[in-house]
């Protein structure tokens, strides 16, 4: 996209806010009762693409935040001093989660977000984006061969749990992605043995039903969760690619494949959150914002690394389509989507708002779906993020971690605040939509008559 065809979408936007419209001429309603104002001339949305600047500001103030409060080291929890003697288990060592108690080094979220923060450095070439995984990812590498002499009877006391003896996709799955990501772009300490450890505990390992699709056996025997779609595919996408392994592709297909087989609700075009394989169909639905975003993020990440002539390719744009199609068809007027997708009156979510304009800008970027049709909906949303950060980075309107449950009661409870789970969202979408406003392949236009976004391709790439 070139600086001419944005700068002519903000002189389009200068002149509408300058020169009065049509219907100025008319006379104003404290005269003419027949004669309202359209509410729409001042929705508080901003309806213009954002510059890459902007955007660079964003996660600028992100990046700053989470620099500040995520320390890397390992201290006791009762007298909150660091631990310097690693050599003998401390039931009392943990991870510091920083003065908010926000922000510990390893957790599935801070998986999200390192993962946006080598996104964030790849497409603006900052390095710093880059160090902000590196630093931690290293201090990882420093402290896992003393942590790893602890006797396995004491891992419950092990702050490095996690990375030595994974039980659950939560625990390597986002994390895992984030590593192989790194490592595949050179950035860090080595850390194949713990990479190869978790790739081999989703592939091989975590519970699973007789069609293979991963499972948890938690709150029901056969639980499936849509959230385990990101917990598990974009680790097997990046180990897929990191290795030149092709079971790992294959894995990956087959959990989006299978997610979809039990979860997605055609005549919605939405994903439910979970559901019980003992009772299949007659299971309720419940369209939870993240568990689709979840969804969706994974499938774009998976297509972003999935060889080009790859037996499932065309089904799974198909069903990304049709999964984009729907959440499309839900995005709100202030450009967020709603806690629960086909409920107007549940709160508007920035986690899940984030990952779908997050995963329909990469879907426009590579060409998997319609620029002109899902470039607005994907800048609209972006736009409505940006509404929930302040200038020091703080998030609102996130949905804190929310578990399986089988009433819309649960879903309507689930408190929204400044929660760790956004901020690897918001990076991963700040940073591909600063890849769509510099994708020379596609312009910005707008009407002269009602500001309307229109991306589509330039007629020199067609």
């Amino acid at each position: 996209m070139n600086k001419s065809s944005l700068s002519g979408v903000y002189c389009l936007a200068l002149l509408l806010c300058t020169v009065a419209p049509a219907w100025a001429a008319e006379p104003s309603s404290s005269t003419n009762p027949a004669t309202t104002n359209p509410q729409h001339v001042n929705y508080p949305l901003p309806y213009l693409p954002p510059t890459p600047e902007k955007i660079v500001q964003v996660l600028d103030r992100l990046h700053a935040r989470l620099d500040a409060g995520t320390p890397a080291r390992i201290i006791d929890s009762k007298t909150r001093e660091r631990i310097t003697d690693l050599s003998k288990p401390n039931e009392n060592a943990t991870l510091d989660s920083g003065p908010e108690k926000k922000f510990s080094s390893y957790s599935y979220p801070m998986g999200v977000i390192y993962s946006g923060m080598l996104l964030s450095s790849e497409v603006t070439g900052d390095k710093k984006y880059a160090d902000f995984a590196a630093r931690r990812y290293q201090f990882f590498a420093d402290n896992l061969p003393a942590l790893a002499k602890w006797p396995r009877e004491e891992m419950r006391k092990n702050p490095f749990r996690n990375m030595l003896a994974p039980t659950s996709l939560d625990a390597c799955g986002a994390m895992g992605a984030s590593m192989a990501r790194a490592a595949r772009s050179k950035v860090g300490p080595d850390l194949k043995e713990v990479i190869d450890r978790f790739a081999e505990y989703v592939h091989t390992k975590q519970f699973r039903l007789d069609d293979g699709l991963l499972a948890r056996k938690s709150p029901f025997p056969k639980s499936i969760w849509l959230d385990d779609a990101y917990m598990s595919v974009p680790l097997l996408a990046q180990y897929g690619k990191l290795t030149g392994d092709h079971k790992y592709f294959d894995d990956a297909a087959k959990q989006l494949k299978g997610f979809h087989k039990h979860l997605f609700v055609p005549e919605t075009g939405l994903f439910t959150h979970a559901g019980n394989a003992d009772v299949g169909e007659e299971h309720p639905h419940y369209f939870w914002g993240r568990a689709n975003g979840w969804y969706m993020v994974a499938m774009v990440e998976l297509l972003d690394l999935l060889p080009e002539d790859h037996a499932d390719r065309a089904e799974l744009i198909r069903i990304l389509k049709a999964h984009a199609k729907g959440v499309a068809t839900r995005q709100s007027g202030a450009g967020l989507w709603h806690q629960m997708l086909d409920r107007a009156d549940s709160y508007l979510e920035t986690s899940c708002t984030a990952m779908f304009s997050y995963s329909m800008a990469k879907g426009v970027n590579r060409g998997w779906l319609d620029a002109s049709t899902y470039g607005p909906v994907a800048i609209a949303g972006w736009n409505g993020v940006t509404t929930r950060i302040d200038d020091e980075g703080h998030l609102d309107g996130v949905c804190v971690g929310t578990n399986y449950a089988n009433d819309m009661v649960y879903y309507y409870n689930s408190p929204a605040m400044d929660d760790v789970h956004g901020y690897g969202p918001v990076l991963l979408c700040g940073a591909e939509m600063f890849r769509l406003m510099k994708n020379d392949q596609l312009e910005i236009t707008g009407s002269p008559t009602r500001p309307v976004l229109i991306l589509k391709k330039k007629e020199s790439a067609q």
